[in-house]
């Protein structure tokens, strides 16, 4: 990336100016301190589910540009309390945590209420129309990476598709053999080295925006992929709500980082060329995986 493309004011670009120093680049903290209000959006109660268990609050925030069916289905399921009581059943070293109803027959498992029990496969959308903020590096999995609307995402323009990538935090619809065989009841959200693999291969319905740490420690199942063999191992959901359906007060206030600022620029240089002092050697590169995506409790 061209240091003349991000603003003089945010990076404090190291030429000269005047005869003056140069002036050190700001770190990615400072940059996050020197943000403005624009720089942030709120996220949208409408589209932000809280998976609540006893440890404590995990914030998902849903993506409806990719997986419009998935998240209508997601919402008409939180809706009617449909994980409340169930549990996590899952958690594979490495890989992924997954919840859901834990009954292998269907005879047994907790009815869907008024949500749909199939739908389309939507692993890729049209890119036309949809925000991206591309990466200035190489991919392996994709001609292009960056961000869209907050998420990161890949696209083809040979094949006009865009996606959205399996980065630590992502949070997907689990599928059977079938290509349509998802309904979003059962969810999981990657805890490991980024599963690029997946990609296009399973429909992305979110990401985690808050709260990974409930995941990611969990202990790991000693069953087949990582379930847990026992049902005590089983981790109870509480419940698990849309922030719309809950009262002001119950809410989790939160803002992240718009992805389509100069600021964000600015940050994903910081991260890509590290000048701390700390660092002897600035990479000059960055995986999309590891580009993080900030968030903060509403300045007051």
């Amino acid at each position: 990336m061209r240091v003349a493309l991000i603003p003089a004011c945010l990076l404090l670009a190291c030429m000269p100016c005047m005869g003056a120093a140069p002036a050190k680049p700001l770190s990615t903290q400072e940059l996050l301190d020197s943000s403005k209000a624009g720089d942030w959006r709120t996220l949208d109660p409408a589209n932000t589910l809280y998976l609540d268990l006893a440890s404590g609050r995990v914030v998902i925030e849903l993506a409806p540009d990719f997986a419009p069916a998935h998240v209508a289905n997601i919402r008409t399921l939180a809706h009617e309390h449909y994980w409340d009581g169930l549990s996590i059943n899952r958690s594979q070293d490495n890989f992924v945590v997954q919840w859901g109803d834990p009954a292998e027959d269907d005879a047994q498992r907790k009815p869907l209420g008024s949500a749909k029990a199939h739908l389309p496969a939507e692993f890729t959308r049209r890119s036309a129309g949809i925000p991206f903020v591309r990466l200035p590096d190489r991919d392996g999995w994709a001609p292009q990476v960056g961000f869209s609307g907050g998420f990161p995402a890949a696209r083809d323009p040979r094949t006009g598709q865009a996606w959205l990538a399996h980065c630590y935090g992502t949070v997907g619809a689990g599928r059977d053999m079938a290509a349509d065989s998802s309904n979003g009841t059962e969810l999981y959200v990657v805890d490991g080295q980024s599963p690029r693999q997946l990609d296009r291969n399973i429909t992305v319905v979110g990401r985690v925006v808050q709260g990974m740490e409930w995941l990611s420690v969990l202990p790991r199942g000693s069953g087949p992929l990582g379930m847990y063999a026992k049902a005590e191992q089983r981790v109870p959901i509480k419940s698990l709500t849309l922030a719309s359906d809950l009262p002001e007060s119950q809410r989790t206030p939160l803002q992240v980082l718009r992805t389509d600022t100069p600021l964000f620029t600015a940050f994903v240089e910081s991260r890509r060329n590290r000048r701390d002092d700390w660092y002897k050697l600035p990479a000059g590169h960055i995986d999309l995986c590891n580009v993080p995506l900030p968030a903060r409790n509403p300045p007051k």
